[in-house]
């Protein structure tokens, strides 16, 4: 028997002598065999396995067991099925040539399981795996690996078909192409490589395995390029370098022109404009669009729809539909192509129709945005038809003779024709392919995100169609005093509400669509495809959709030199004036609404990243307005040498800790996990209204980029101040402060902002700076250190201390100094280590002096409060 699969010879399974018709058929000899003369007899091993044991007694029928299956060898063929635990060896020999049942272990367990009676089938069944599944082959050479592939089949229940039909329900390519794997792909019949069938053999042992599952079919499945060498030829190199990379991941082998097994030359067809005449004999010579097709569908396309030397004929004669053509006619086809197109090139004319596609420099040059966004034209087509060119004549002469307003006008109507058609080609071409695509089983994206890149589009189109109709109309009715102004005008409204929702998120747009791009392979091809149609003009779906963004600039541009053209007798000067004054009140909307839309995104990147963040933060009528990093210098916020971070927004200020990464080690677990990967920590929400003063603390060597805030609650009748220094390089101090009081100013409605800034010098206020200079590093040991004396300190308190600790506490201290008549605390504050005062003795002898080392915090002299009514009093002087 031999199989022709395709009809270039390729994958043929040559004189299969030895494989019978029946055992290409899923139907199988059944034996009308009485269940009541039939009997199960585990050999070997299978008696030794007690849940193999169990499931056999479920049958009903007699059980017994034999070592090699010698003592039921006389019995009828068919009415004994023998269980074993493997399909190999002499035993398993013997008893097949004696056309005896044979079931393995784990068949006999499913089928008990399922409650489903003894199978009446002369081959031997190891297990269900792949029961009730039809398969086909193509692509084999191989006598010896097919048989494998086929018994390896029969074994698991699966059957077998010569050729592909409606019954077929798997194929198994050992590479892409051909006439099977076209039906498979068009008929979404899986198709999959010869280790679907091996690795189903190694599960063989494991109950209700499926070689049908859908996870199973996905590791297995046939790549797109599987055994396919590529070459390709006029792409740019980088551009080459990707598609080799493409070509690799999906099974390809990537080749040059001269290997002589090349089986696919893909070609830019923009740059290539003939034939190569160095390409195999067998070699399919196609489009750029094959490739990326055959990614997108998971699956080789049919090479006859993408064929190069098709598009070169459509050139040369686009009504004529070209057939594909046999093998043997190619050499002479392409002779005849190349004679053409050097006709072509050297401008002698072929057809009355020639038309020539762009390259991709022309389509860059025509599709160029010039300094004022003013586009020339727009994919697919470089002039308007019809209307437009019935007034500018025939030849393009006949423009000279136009006035300098109608011209200009005529660029406006150009340019807004140009815009419609990249809108409708955005639309047609990728938005509504992939919302159907949304609603199969074969969708790139899901209808959430198709709806977050498009779905602001549709008012924006719509609009500027309608507009498009007046423009054209004025273009075929023109007259000098016809109002442009008015058109625009009447339209105005409509921009207003159109393109604010575009703009304002088209950065998300942009994220998300590269999002998609670089992490869906199938998404990706698809943008690809579109890249490569003429309509396009070889330009991405991301350099499309900035077109509305520069659209309406466009405008302006266009409508100021129209009214340069314009004398002001003309009656439409005014409209014009008005017009232009419009369109800049449109622009500078979403301008100002993507501004405030833009504070709001932040608001709520700011809460997500602030851990216990009041909710009331996030607020319609909030924006935010700048940050700074700062350190306090004070005790009354977080404590004294702590990182904070100011996020000011339009009417309250949120102070927030930052979390030291440095540091995390040293927490423990639960703090750890509580922050939740957040980089921040909520301290206090400070109203502006509650600032009452803003104190740029005047600059000294030791004092650099501090400032205070003068403070008063609604609960508190008291003032405070806090103060702080500034740690962030990047923030000037003074445009800082400016910028709270004027935040300031505008919570309270009042206008004399810059009363609310104050200038003092440190020793007014009673600010110590002595360690602004500290490192990060030492400030945060400093701050580790300060809670252990406290924690200390409070441990050892003498409120808490027994007698006779309180004793041997005050021996302890004797050495230091007299203990008569002072308190505790004092003792502990006059107390020092004794090697400590020894490196403050020596303190001359060494080369930098050592630092004093003091007792715990706890137990020191209570310092003076930094937020004396002293300070207070001479800020109320000011």
């Amino acid at each position: 028997m031999e199989e022709t699969n395709d009809s270039n010879g390729k994958n043929t399974i040559k004189q299969m002598k030895s494989v019978e018709i029946s055992d290409l058929d899923e139907e199988n000899p059944k034996a009308d065999v009485p269940v009541a003369e039939t009997k199960i007899c585990l050999v070997g091993a299978a008696n030794s396995d007690p849940e193999v044991v169990k499931s056999a007694e479920v049958f009903g029928v007699e059980v017994i067991t034999s070592e090699d299956g010698s003592l039921c060898h006389s019995s009828l063929p068919l009415s004994t099925i023998f269980v074993l635990n493997e399909f190999e060896g002499s035993v398993f020999e013997n008893l097949h040539k004696l056309g005896h049942r044979i079931l393995g272990t784990t068949a006999v367990r499913e089928l008990a399981a399922r409650k489903e009676p003894l199978p009446q089938n002369s081959r031997p069944l190891y297990s269900l795996a792949m029961w009730g599944l039809i398969v086909c082959f193509t692509g084999f050479r191989k006598k010896e690996e097919l048989m494998r592939l086929i018994q390896k089949i029969h074994n698991m229940g699966g059957s077998i078909r010569k050729e592909m039909n409606s019954k077929v329900t798997h194929l198994v390519a050992q590479r892409c192409g051909g006439d099977k794997y076209q039906y498979a792909m068009t008929f979404r019949v899986p198709v999959v490589s010869a280790s679907w069938v091996h690795d189903a053999w190694a599960m063989r042992s494991q109950p209700d395995y499926s070689a049908a599952d859908v996870t199973v079919i996905s590791n297995h499945k046939l790549k797109p390029f599987q055994g396919a060498r590529v070459c390709f030829l006029g792409f740019p190199e980088d551009e080459q370098r990707h598609m080799a990379e493409v070509l690799v991941q999906n099974g390809g082998t990537h080749t040059d022109h001269e290997d002589t097994q090349c089986s696919h030359m893909v070609v830019d067809e923009s740059t290539v404009s003939t034939l190569p005449a160095q390409a195999p004999h067998q070699t399919f010579i196609v489009k750029a669009e094959w490739f990326w097709a055959s990614v997108q569908n998971e699956g080789c396309v049919d090479e006859k729809d993408y064929l190069f030397e098709d598009y070169l004929e459509s050139l040369l004669s686009p009504s004529r539909r070209t057939t594909p053509v046999a093998v043997g006619t190619r050499a002479r086809k392409r002779k005849r192509l190349q004679d053409a197109v050097a006709r072509l090139a050297s401008g002698s004319s072929v057809t009355p129709n020639t038309n020539k596609r762009r390259s991709s420099v022309s389509d860059a040059g025509l599709l160029s945005v010039s300094g004022s966004f003013v586009d020339c034209t727009s994919p697919g087509n470089t002039s308007i038809t019809g209307e437009v060119d019935s007034v500018a004549g025939d030849s393009p002469l006949s423009l000279k003779n136009l006035s300098p307003r109608h011209q200009v006008f005529l660029e406006l109507v150009q340019t807004e024709f140009n815009y419609v058609n990249t809108l409708n080609t955005i639309m047609t071409l990728y938005k509504e392919p992939l919302e159907k695509m949304c609603e199969t089983e074969n969708q790139l994206l899901h209808p959430t995100e198709v709806k977050i890149i498009f779905g602001h589009l549709p008012p924006i189109y719509q609009t500027h169609c309608q507009m498009l109709e007046q423009l054209k109309w004025a273009a075929t009715h023109w007259t000098e005093d016809i109002s442009i102004g008015n058109i625009i005008l009447k339209f105005s409204s409509d921009l207003v509400k159109a393109y604010p929702p575009y703009v304002n998120f088209y950065e998300n747009t942009r994220e998300l669509l590269l999002k998609c791009d670089q992490t869906m392979p199938r998404f990706h091809a698809f943008l690809k495809i579109g890249q490569t149609k003429p309509e396009c003009g070889r330009q991405s779906l991301l350099d499309l959709l900035i077109r509305p963004v520069q659209r309406l600039p466009s405008i302006n541009l266009l409508l100021n030199d129209i009214l340069k053209h314009t004398s002001k007798s003309n009656p439409d000067y005014s409209a014009l004036q008005a017009a232009a004054s419009a369109i800049r009140e449109v622009t500078t909307h979403i301008n100002e609404d993507k501004r405030r839309t833009e504070g709001q995104m932040v608001m709520f990147d700011i809460f997500n990243d602030i851990e216990n963040c009041p909710p009331h933060l996030v607020s319609s009528h909030r924006s935010f307005i700048t940050r700074c990093d700062i350190t306090e210098l004070s005790d009354g916020l977080s404590g004294r040498g702590d990182a904070l971070a100011f996020f000011l927004f339009s009417d309250i200020v949120e102070v927030c800790k930052k979390r030291s990464k440095a540091f995390n080690s040293l927490k423990s677990p639960n703090t750890t996990k509580l922050s939740n990967g957040k980089s921040f920590k909520h301290v206090r929400l400070m109203p502006l209204s509650h600032i009452k003063r803003v104190i740029d603390i005047t600059e000294t060597e030791e004092c650099h980029n501090v400032f205070a805030l003068m403070c008063k609650s609604n609960q508190e009748l008291k003032e405070k101040l806090y103060s702080f220094t500034i740690t962030d390089e990047g923030t000037d101090k003074m445009t800082f402060l400016r910028t709270l009081c004027r935040q300031m100013a505008n919570t309270v409605c009042r206008p004399d902002a810059e009363n609310f800034l104050a200038s003092l010098d440190p020793e007014q206020l009673d600010i110590d700076t002595s360690d602004i200079g500290v490192g990060t590093l030492s400030k945060a040991f400093n701050r580790i250190a300060s809670r252990t004396r406290t924690k200390v300190g409070r441990a050892f308190s003498f409120n808490k201390t027994p007698s006779k600790l309180k004793r041997a506490m005050s021996t302890m201290m004797s050495p230091f100094g007299s203990t008569s008549n002072l308190t505790p605390a004092s003792q502990l504050a006059q107390m020092r280590l004794a090697s400590c005062n020894n490196l403050t003795e020596l303190g001359s002898a060494t080369p930098s002096p050592a630092p004093q080392y003091t007792a715990p915090m706890s137990v020191q002299p209570t310092r003076r409060n930094k937020h004396s009514s002293l300070s207070v009093a001479s800020l109320r002087r000011l």
